[in-house]
């Protein structure tokens, strides 16, 4: 199976230490120093709809986001444009690219001190993320395609993220895109991927 508009995203571990509408300001940054391999064009804030996209920046290959879907903040990456070279590199890159982003709002963030209880800055989850492919003609939310991809995904955990010991929960509510969750035993270096 092909497997293209990879989306990842990575949660946030408990609630953001910080208010989501910082964001809209992190993101005119990124649009303005234009540090990212995609080209990165506005900014679009729904934090008005409930359990929904929070803040996107968009871009012309792929978007990012602080996403609050399903009621759990995450950083989620979004690619539009498809990829040459093959599945494992396809999710090497959505991945990287998920795990920069979220390296650099935890250091722009860092010691804020702004979160409720005393929480500093943001912190993302090293042992859990969401894995999606937004084409449902290309992945239908079906127990076929899981079965059809489910061994390159568990092989790219073992390989590229080095997870030996994980979980892999497939969603297969038809109504959604084809989406799975995975939670691992030991931490995920975000460093371990390139981006590009």
């Amino acid at each position: 199976m092909n497997l293209q508009h990879v989306n990842i995203k990575i949660y946030v571990e408990g609630e953001p230490g910080i208010d989501a509408g910082r964001f809209i300001g992190v993101f005119h940054d990124w649009v303005r120093e234009q540090e990212f391999d995609e080209l990165l064009i506005d900014v679009a804030d729904y934090r008005h709809v409930p359990d929904g996209p929070g803040v996107v920046l968009v871009g012309l290959e792929a978007d990012y986001g602080m996403d609050n879907a399903g009621g759990r903040w995450g950083l989620l990456y979004n690619r539009k444009a498809e990829l040459g070279g093959d599945n494992a590199a396809r999710l090497g890159q959505a991945f990287g690219s998920a795990a920069r982003a979220c390296r650099m709002l935890e250091a722009r963030f860092e010691g804020d001190g702004g979160g409720a209880g005393g929480d500093d800055g943001l912190r993302f989850s090293r042992t859990e993320f969401e894995l999606f492919i937004n084409d449902r003609a290309l992945a239908p939310n079906t127990a076929e395609t899981l079965a059809a991809c489910g061994p390159e995904l568990e092989s790219f955990i073992r390989d590229a993220l080095g997870q030996t010991d994980f979980a892999l929960k497939h969603h297969d509510d038809p109504r959604e895109r084809f989406s799975v969750t995975v939670t691992t035993a030991g931490p995920i270096d975000l460093d371990a991927l390139p981006v590009g």
